[in-house]
């Protein structure tokens, strides 16, 4: 599976995010723009969660809950396509 960012939403490098269909903007931590970043590499779900698990040295259960908490963040606020 693959996390795709809607084309219209921009990302700063410090980790500011803004969305123009909703007016509304986030801010997201380190963790969280690694994983916005990877995403936009077209970098699969898999390859994300294991680059975390060895830089963050955490186990796997752990991580697929931050994980999977966080997809559903972004799908909250509308910044994923739709079908992921």
């Amino acid at each position: 599976m693959h996390m795709k960012l809607k084309k219209n939403i921009a990302i700063s490098e410090t980790g500011y995010i803004f969305n123009p269909s909703t007016g509304e903007s986030f801010t997201l931590n380190q963790i969280g723009l690694e994983i916005i970043n990877m995403a936009k590499e077209n970098k699969s779900d898999d390859d994300i969660k294991k680059y975390l698990v060895q830089k963050y040295d955490t186990d796997e259960t752990s991580l697929e809950r931050y994980y999977l908490d966080f997809i559903e963040m972004l799908k909250q606020y509308q910044l994923l396509e739709n079908g992921d």
